[in-house]
């Protein structure tokens, strides 16, 4: 088989979509039976099948009972790459329907959005795409406060509930100009035209809702910043009902817990947050208290300038306490390693009296543990993947440090 690139087009696929997004099944001829990127693929005279365009993701279903992995647009042909091979000339293919009234869902939401946001902050639509969990709007403003976020949400869902109808057309490029479009056509020639009865007028090659009532509820999630504009995420209909229930039930579940009712959940919830980082503080002030004396002991049992362990009972923040403790007390040096979760760590300290540059130690003993880390000349933190190597480490460390001190 060859591949469709660099072919000239050919006959153009009829888009039956365009006069019917609600058709689910049609039949067709093959006018084209060819491969594209190794994968069986069909040209047919006639499709409902949508293809990847203006940020919509291309429709799912199958072509006489065999799977649709994917639909291309090349100029004016479809491209329906199955998932395996078919002989038929005739064939009947299948949409599946809630994933195309879902996108319509989506992308007729969008449009609200969009204009919303033009209408209310007079900010442009730069770029949308609609995923398969949620769809994002990037619109051309550096910020936004909530209580204008809520006012476009409003607006949207405003005109949801107007149940306005969506009316589709084509208009000749030379009179597109008497359209009052929301932003300038990319496409020349005949424009497909979008219209929000009396809101919104987009150039758009999409699937649509007939009225704006079939949209359900416009909901946006979050925003993010994104090349100096904002990227807002947003769910419409039964994705926005689904994130409801979600959301409705943890709601619920937490009230339970804390045995309160679901508006008293926040100010609960803020009380364990608040409790919790009291407690946090105690605990760190009473974890130095104890690495205060558990320093004292060590130090009255070391034999040498230089301290050495592999900690078993400890955690990080625990061991480094303990160290800073240790070399706060003398002119010392601690050479400290632990095993958390298969991970190496090391944990290096000296008196700053002793003039010691810990950091030297950084090249010696990453390619040990195969890691790396960094601090400061009397205080050094690494992690590494070979935990088993720590001991060999704690050697070469030693050896380092020993030789140091003699100079």
């Amino acid at each position: 088989m060859s591949d469709f690139r660099g072919r000239s087009a050919a006959v153009p696929t009829k888009r039956l979509y365009f006069d019917d997004p609600y058709q689910v099944e049609f039949e067709a001829k093959v006018v084209q039976r060819e491969a594209h990127d190794s994968q069986p693929a069909l040209v047919l005279d006639q499709t409902c099948f949508y293809p990847e365009s203006g940020g919509q993701p291309s429709d799912k279903g199958t072509i006489n009972g065999v799977k649709v992995i994917d639909v291309l647009e090349e100029g004016e042909r479809i491209i329906h790459l199955l998932e395996e091979d078919i002989t038929e000339q005739e064939i009947k293919g299948k949409i599946d329907w809630p994933t195309r009234f879902d996108y319509m869902q989506q992308h007729s939401g969008q449009h609200l959005l969009s204009q919303s946001f033009y209408e209310l902050l007079e900010g442009e639509t730069l770029s949308f795409h609609l995923g398969d969990e949620s769809s994002t709007v990037e619109i051309g403003i550096r910020e936004i406060h909530e209580e204008d976020l809520e006012k476009v949400e409003k607006r949207a869902n405003e005109i949801v509930f107007q149940d306005r109808e969506i009316k589709v057309y084509f208009v000749p490029e030379a009179k597109i100009k008497d359209i009052p479009l929301r932003k300038p056509p990319q496409k020349k020639g005949m424009i497909r035209v979008v219209e929000v009865a009396g809101f919104d007028y987009s150039a758009c090659g999409g699937t649509h809702c007939r009225r704006t009532g079939e949209i359900g509820t416009v909901k946006i999630l979050r925003s993010e910043r994104i090349r100096n504009n904002l990227r807002f995420d947003f769910l419409c209909g039964h994705r926005a009902l689904k994130d409801y229930r979600l959301k409705d039930r943890i709601l619920r579940q937490l009230a339970a817990q804390f045995t309160v009712s679901e508006q008293e959940v926040f100010s609960s919830v803020e009380k364990v947050v608040s409790d919790s980082k009291s407690q946090k503080k105690k605990l760190r002030k009473m974890q130095q208290k104890i690495a205060l004396y558990e320093a004292q002991e060590i130090i009255s049992k070391a034999k040498e300038q230089i301290i050495r362990d592999i900690l078993v009972d400890k955690t990080l923040e625990e061991a480094k306490f303990l160290a800073l403790s240790i070399i706060r007390s003398g002119e010392l040096v601690v050479l400290y390693a632990l095993k958390k979760e298969e991970r190496g760590y090391l944990i290096l300290a000296a008196s700053e009296n002793l003039n010691l540059d810990l950091r030297e130690l950084v090249p010696l003993l990453s390619p040990l543990i195969k890691g790396k880390g960094g601090g400061s000349p009397s205080l050094v933190e690494m992690a590494g993947e070979e935990a088993e190597n720590l001991e060999q480490a704690l050697d070469k460390a030693y050896e380092f440090v020993k030789q140091k001190l003699k100079a």
